[in-house]
């Protein structure tokens, strides 16, 4: 029976562990945002010793790394609940993240800054997921208490964005690209020390036996997985063969990518609904997961532009001077994390003065007001690219604005997300349900890098219709889910 209701001798404490675990993450994404704030622009620079590429070329790289990074969190959520448990898991994440940014650091051939690159996204899909289910371990009792330690695990995420953008963003574009890399190798190692040496006393047992799927599959789960690759793999074939894709290009491989990112999550959710052995009960909350799913897609593919089409827009079309120093372009990505920082702690706050009043809003309608602020933010953009136009460098209000909006939704979505899928997820697919929720987040980034990709100067001209697209998007799944709100709560099943 799932508990809602706290204990009341711990409602304002939070347990040691979750500072433990709000250290490891703020540095393991010191590395990832550090990193991903200057790797479009040496992507596409040709001039400080970057790799050259056209916009198109560089952005779908761009769009499958970050993609990859929380594609392969499905893998890594199936290591922890099988194999590893997730304190293990993410131990060897954190190790093979170091690795792969050493590698970064490297000057080298392409070659082995690709490798680079995917040795990154495999650490971070095997830490991601379990770190987080981890969290929402340590409140078995669920409700608002719950959500306010998310809000908290969600400001160290963002203090070690803000810090990476800031220490890896001024590195990378001043000094040079792979002094940038490098230090975002000694940001993982920092935060492989506190995990290590905090957590075996603060963590308790948490996350150190597999959970091990009950559900008895051994003679149907590798058949039915070997047919799901193959068709997948038969599709991808189909679409090269009659020239839908072109999977020898960057950007046909983020489309082929796509394909299979949607699929994947697709087939994932009908097996655990029609094969997964689950009660009617969990079966509606899986269904309320994957319209979370779907909501969080379409919020990414908007947000994560920020390294992407609004990172071109402050590099091309921003005013950067300030008082007779140009500020690094990436820098503009701190906007984000800095306002969780600032708006972080009052709603973590308020979730728990409305949920002492019962009237904490449900998971959903938190979905909903998220869409509508990202919509909001592209309204500004839509008005900064009309002034782009016309040849003038446009004010930097426009963008802080921007991020206002989507740092506002994004408080109102991620954090309430992760916690929905820990209490939401039957026991024994958790952290393969963590794994589908950063899948959404790959979809979402895979389409930011190719939207981004529109963003040469021969397109200049489509820039305003191109953020309009995305508000008519978010507006209208914002739409939906209001519309259908009812039948959403009622399959929450008194989860709140």
């Amino acid at each position: 029976m799932q508990a809602t209701i706290s204990p009341p001798a711990a409602s304002n404490k939070h347990p040691t562990g979750l500072y433990v675990l709000f250290f490891t993450e703020m540095w393991e994404r010191f590395s990832y945002y550090g990193m991903r704030a200057i790797l479009l622009l040496f992507l596409i620079d040709n001039v400080r010793g970057g790799m050259g590429l056209s916009e198109a070329e560089g952005a779908a790289i761009y769009g499958l790394y970050t993609a990859s990074a929380y594609l392969l969190s499905l893998p890594g959520g199936w290591i922890a609940d099988n194999i590893w448990g997730q304190r293990k898991s993410i131990w060897y994440g954190g190790i093979v993240i170091m690795l792969g940014h050493i590698l970064l650091a490297i000057p080298g051939s392409t070659g082995l800054f690709y490798l680079g690159l995917a040795t990154v996204a495999l650490g971070t899909g095997l830490l991601k997921p379990n770190i987080s289910s981890i969290v929402g371990e340590l409140y078995p009792e669920g409700g608002a208490r719950r959500d306010a330690a998310f809000s908290i695990f969600y400001m160290g995420i963002n203090m070690g964005s803000f810090l990476g953008i800031t220490i890896v963003g001024y590195l990378g574009q001043k000094v040079g690209w792979h002094y940038g890399f490098g230090a975002a190798a000694v940001g993982m190692f920092l935060g492989l020390i506190v995990f290590r040496f905090f957590g075996q006393k603060y963590l308790s047992q948490y996350g150190n036996v597999p959970t091990k799927a009950e559900v008895s599959t051994e003679k149907s789960g590798p058949n039915r997985s070997l047919f799901f690759l193959i068709g997948l793999a038969a599709i991808l074939i189909i679409l090269q063969f009659t020239g839908v894709l072109d999977l020898t290009t960057a950007q046909g491989l983020a489309k082929g990518a796509g394909v299979i990112i949607t699929l994947t999550a697709v087939g994932y959710f009908l097996f655990i609904l029609l094969a997964g052995g689950l009660t009617l009960v969990e079966k509606k909350r899986v269904g309320v997961l994957f319209v979370f799913f779907l909501a969080s897609a379409i919020f990414w593919a908007g947000f994560e532009q920020q390294g992407s089409s609004l990172q071109i827009f402050a590099d091309r079309y921003t005013d950067l001077n300030f008082f007779g120093w140009d500020m690094p372009s990436s820098w503009f990505q701190n906007f984000n994390p800095a306002f969780i920082l600032i708006f972080s702690p009052i709603l973590a706050s308020l979730w728990i003065f409305l949920g002492n009043r019962n009237q904490n809003p449900a998971p959903h309608l938190k979905f909903a007001v998220a869409l509508l602020l990202l919509g909001l933010g592209y309204l500004v953009m839509v008005f900064a690219s009309k002034i782009a136009l016309t040849g003038q460098l446009t004010t930097p209000v426009f963008l802080t604005f921007t991020y206002l909006f989507h740092t506002l939704g994004e408080l109102c979505l991620s954090p309430v997300g992760l916690s929905s899928f820990t209490k939401l997820a039957p026991k024994q697919y958790l952290s393969q349900l963590m794994g589908i929720w950063f899948v959404g987040t790959s979809l979402g980034n895979l389409i930011a890098g190719l939207f981004a990709g529109g963003f040469d100067e021969e397109n200049v001209r489509q820039m305003p219709d191109m953020f309009m697209s995305i508000v008519y998007f978010s507006f209208g799944f914002a739409l939906l889910i209001l519309l259908f709100s009812r039948p959403l709560k009622n399959w929450l099943g008194g989860v709140k």
